[in-house]
């Protein structure tokens, strides 16, 4: 079941041969020591506390690459679409399900239960949100699924998105349509674009009087463009009495440096599975308290659940372990730094984009990048077309040849591949990647 990675055809599958190689990957024993890297801090960098200091600083970096269990035979530069976990998470939810195996109906709704509420709390602090609006859900599909059914739409009702926005809730809004009579309006953005007045314009003039709700994303999973939310956000709510607009940060939580309070927005969803690198399967969704209560869960809550954030928890029997374990993931994340992190995310784009265009006007197939390097406008993610070679063909010439798994992207309006690194990529993995491009740019495909 491919779910929120299925794309439907905008990003081309991986190869089966690329599913059975990274399968090879096995876990190595040692726990990795946050406290030890904490404390080495100071001796790798005259001031680590520094983003751009430390973004470039590989000793500093040296610990957090060994912490992840992944097989280095292989180049993995599809991070966007679910991330790896470190060893600490994935041993922390080792442990919580070897204990709920015990005696599952007692560990599970006694015991592991309640301590979901803690890591809820950890999560709401870090965020800067009341934990009272926090709801763990199992991705980032199911947190705006519950958003674009939760709402009171009525035939002839309009919704506002972009088409670069995700498949799967573009699909959910077209089966809306079907379903219930709404309406769907599409906008378009330019590709790359360095103008957040022109976003806000293409949402505003987009907008009637029957608009009832704006689904954006906060970074666009094709591109990694990033959007003007909280000016969206603003600008929607003095529209018809008020726009809500749901946030699709599933490409900007624990990847960009911000806490939910500086959007203003009212509903946000997220996969935990990608940037914040916590258990496969673990999402977010963030509803202001105020919001919670005319907002309808995708399974049925009692009455007394209406003010409550866990009416949207209610999905049946389900393991406690993955949430659990997400507070594994936050202390890795606070350990590293929002703003390390970050910084190193745009470090490490920057250094395989700026060496493939060092080169690109000597090719015979120039390198056009999707994507802006201006940092306003991006961060880690890096999309970029080779003129007169698909991307599909790109792609199976870096697994075929080299064993770099990257993505195609199929866009009605492009074409291109993406490119995702994570902290634990090595810069001679990317100088391999870099090697591996410009030999197509400079002599084509089977050269």
């Amino acid at each position: 079941m491919l779910n929120r990675r299925r794309f439907l055809g905008s990003i081309a599958l991986p190869s089966a041969g690329v599913l059975a190689a990274l399968s090879r990957t096995t876990l190595a024993s040692e726990a990795f020591d946050l406290s030890a890297w904490r404390d080495s801090l100071d001796a790798v960098s005259d001031d680590p506390a520094d983003p751009k200091t430390a973004a470039s600083n590989e000793d500093f970096w040296a610990p957090a690459q060994q912490a992840f269990a992944i097989d280095r035979s292989v180049i993995n530069l599809n991070n966007g679409g679910v991330s790896p976990s470190p060893r600490v998470v994935l041993e922390a939810q080792r442990r919580y399900t070897d204990h709920a195996n015990t005696a599952p109906s007692y560990v599970l709704w006694r015991l592991q239960e309640p301590q979901r509420e803690s890591v809820r709390e950890a999560i709401a602090r870090h965020w800067n949100v009341d934990t009272e609006e926090i709801a763990f859900t199992r991705n980032a599909s199911e947190s705006l699924q519950i958003c674009q059914a939760g709402f009171d739409l009525k035939p002839g009702d309009e919704v506002v998105t972009s088409t670069q926005d995700y498949p799967r809730m573009l699909d959910t809004f077209r089966q809306l349509e079907r379903r219930k009579g709404i309406k769907l309006q599409l906008i378009t953005l330019p590709t790359p674009c360095e103008n957040d007045d022109e976003v806000v314009a293409r949402f505003e003039a987009a907008i009637t009087p029957r608009t009832r709700m704006i689904l954006m994303s906060h970074v666009i999973n094709i591109t990694g463009q990033i959007l003007p939310v909280k000016r969206v956000v603003a600008m929607a709510r003095g529209k018809n009495g008020g726009v809500p607009v749901v946030v699709d940060g599933a490409h900007a939580f624990a990847h960009l440096n911000f806490k939910l309070s500086d959007l203003d927005c009212d509903y946000y969803g997220v996969s935990l599975h990608k940037w914040l690198f916590a258990p496969h399967g673990t999402g977010l969704l963030y509803v202001r308290r105020s919001k919670i209560k005319d907002l309808w869960p995708m399974m049925a809550a009692r009455p007394e659940q209406d003010n409550d954030i866990r009416k949207f928890e209610e999905i049946g029997t389900h393991p406690a372990a993955p949430v659990l374990a997400v507070a594994e993931a936050l202390a890795f994340h606070q350990t590293i730094g929002d703003a390390r992190k970050e910084a190193r995310m745009r470090f490490l784009r920057d250094y395989w984009a700026k060496k493939l265009l060092a080169t690109s006007n000597d090719s015979a197939h120039p390198i056009v990048l999707l994507t802006s390097l201006d940092p306003r406008f991006s961060c880690g993610i890096g999309t970029f077309q080779l003129q007169g070679i698909g991307s599909v063909a790109i792609v199976g010439e870096l697994w075929e040849r080299h064993r770099i798994h990257v993505t195609a992207i199929k866009h009605s309006e492009f074409e291109g591949v993406r490119i995702t690194p994570s902290i634990y990529t090595l810069t001679s993995e990317l100088d391999r990647f870099v090697a591996a491009v410009d030999s197509i740019m400079k002599n084509g495909l089977g050269a």
